[in-house]
């Protein structure tokens, strides 16, 4: 069977800013009615016991600073899902680690 439709290729380019990208230790998944948002961030300062003035409660502080915030359509949220589980496949079988 032929296939008349032409075939679909995305064309990426990435300025230089972003080529070498942002470090990150940290990711956070949130959602809107209108999509998902990701936060990317880093871990500032090690944890550390703090104290909840209002219950007197401890708990350990995580000082963190987002260094990226990626916002994306529910549309996009099962094609990102797949990437990343055939990209950790990938990784997992050139490294033969295993989880």
């Amino acid at each position: 069977m032929v296939n008349d439709e032409p075939e679909n290729r995305l064309e990426v380019s990435i300025s230089a800013e972003v080529e070498a990208g942002q470090y990150a230790n940290f990711a956070s998944v949130w959602h809107t009615q209108d999509g998902f948002v990701l936060d990317f961030a880093v871990i500032t300062r090690p944890p550390q016991l703090a104290n909840d003035p209002s219950s007197g409660q401890h708990f350990v502080s995580v000082p963190t600073r987002i260094v990226s915030r990626i916002r994306i359509p529910p549309s996009q949220v099962f094609e990102l899902m797949k990437a990343l589980e055939q990209q950790l496949t990938a990784y997992e079988n050139e490294t033969n680690h295993k989880s």
